[in-house]
């Protein structure tokens, strides 16, 4: 099997699998309070958000552009799968939160994000065995190490996202 076929079924799965969850959860908590952000939101986090944008969006994206520019058919796969996946976070994100103001927004990181650090070591260890770009592997590991911060950032907020008393 070529190793695009295989992250696409990879991909494939691991997106129905965590939609089947959201479903199903979404449906165990359909007579919930609709859920909102708290506001107002902490002042730190538009520098977060800034970063993660650059270094987890931005910087892949011209990688990306880079890749099909030079023809590195390897980055090519790797970072249309990471982008793909982040898109469709992202869209998960829009649909519970805005659309369904349901309290799995809070459950949708909590399954991609590990997904995703998956996906950038994954992609490490196929860049590893090709002639592509040596700094192309060094970005994928920069976003391991920020999503994986981003992952603890997840976990530390989940009382204020759960309005849990801290006092």
């Amino acid at each position: 099997m070529s190793t695009e076929v295989y992250l696409l079924f990879e991909n494939l799965l691991f997106f129905a699998i965590a939609t089947s969850f959201f479903a199903f959860v979404g449906w165990a908590w359909r007579h919930s309070k609709p859920f909102y952000l708290p506001e107002p939101l902490p002042e730190w986090f538009k520098i977060w958000f800034g970063t993660v944008q650059i270094i987890g969006l931005l910087l892949p994206i011209v990688a990306l552009l880079w890749s099909i520019w030079q023809g590195y058919s390897s980055v090519l796969t790797v970072l249309v799968s990471y982008l793909v996946m982040l898109g469709l976070q992202i869209l998960s994100e829009i649909v519970t939160l805005r659309y369904f103001h349901t309290i799995v927004w809070v459950m949708v990181p909590y399954l991609y994000l590990p997904y995703r650090i998956w996906q950038l070591y994954e992609g490490t260890r196929l860049l590893s065995s090709t002639n592509e770009p040596l700094w192309i592997e060094n970005l994928l590991l920069v976003n391991i190490v920020l999503w994986t911060l981003n992952y603890a950032l997840d976990l530390s907020q989940l009382p204020r996202l759960l309005r849990w008393e801290t006092d």
